[in-house]
């Protein structure tokens, strides 16, 4: 989200009187539990608000380093522990496997990283430049980074499964164009997990993409939950609807949050967040009532009259 949304998105909140109430709203983030999700591979539970961590690099200055480090130290205090990065995230990884380190909170998090190499050998070599800069011993769940090599990376990513050296398998995208190449990849292989672009305004992976994960038992990551960001700029002042409290929601971002999360076959969405003012009101989106499909279809038909 653009420093330009976010001001639009505080305003809406102020014509609620959201942000008056926000210290009551966090105590009750801190009261309640994040709803949690199973992984149908294993049947582990992981709480369904995630961390997207495109904009971890930094340079080694502690000052630069500290609102990513405050933003990584509210998402673990308030329950979160799926964290997605990616060796083509800059030096996000390394800043990351720091962080974490700092913080002492290795143990509670769930640790997402991909491959994005053609060659086997490269790809081979980025894998353990990860567990080396994420100062790990194995992954949670290693990724084939928009199907790039997938029909060597796959078995890979396998490979290191059965060493012991991840726990789970998956394939990503946020690209329309490779739904078909997934599907395929999808049929081909035994995969724990897909991540997938799905928000109100990208909802094309719900046609087939995210029933098919369903029907196979895969769990889903949803990248980009606030799509390209147009809902933010299109409402500019104006409060949330009324009935958008009828499934707890108390800002903008958590009414494209619920709306992701709410679609049968999702896991856990991951919004970037790199300021823990963002962590504490996406948080709570995974909190209380979730949208019912009738009230899914009233935020579709509201979104499409912006």
């Amino acid at each position: 989200m653009t420093g330009i949304d976010r001001r639009r998105f505080t305003h809406g909140l102020l014509g609620l009187g959201v942000l008056s109430a926000l210290p009551a709203r966090t105590a009750i983030a801190e009261q309640q539990k994040l709803i949690h999700r199973a992984i149908p591979s294993s049947g582990q539970l992981v709480p369904i608000i995630g961390l997207g961590t495109v904009r971890y690099r930094a340079g080694n200055d502690p000052t630069e380093r500290e609102p990513l480090r405050n933003a990584l130290g509210r998402f673990h205090e308030l329950g979160g522990s799926v964290v997605d990065t990616a060796p083509m995230y800059g030096n996000s990884e390394s800043v990351l496997g720091d962080l974490i380190d700092g913080l002492g909170v290795r143990d509670d998090l769930f640790i997402a990283t991909k491959v994005d190499r053609s060659e086997p050998a490269e790809a081979r070599a980025q894998m353990e430049s990860s567990l080396q800069k994420l100062r790990v011993d194995r992954f949670d769940l290693m990724q084939v980074h928009n199907l790039i090599g997938w029909r060597s990376n796959v078995p890979l990513a396998r490979e290191l499964k059965e060493a012991g050296k991840t726990r789970y398998v998956g394939i990503t995208t946020h690209r329309s164009s490779q739904y078909g190449d997934m599907e395929n990849v999808i049929r081909q292989h035994e995969l724990d997990f897909i991540q997938i672009n799905y928000s109100l305004e990208q909802r094309e992976s719900a046609d087939r993409l995210l029933p098919m994960a369903a029907d196979k038992g895969i769990a889903v990551l949803i990248n980009r939950p606030f799509g390209g960001g147009r809902i933010f700029s299109a409402v500019g002042d104006q409060p949330l609807p009324e009935w958008a409290a009828e499934f707890d929601c108390g800002s903008w971002a958590q009414f494209l949050l619920k709306y992701a999360l709410s679609h049968p076959a999702a896991t856990v969405a991951i919004p970037g967040m790199s300021k823990a003012r963002h962590v504490t009101d996406n948080i709570e989106a995974g909190l209380g009532r979730m949208p019912t499909p009738e009230q899914r279809k009233m935020q579709e038909r509201f979104f499409d009259a912006l």
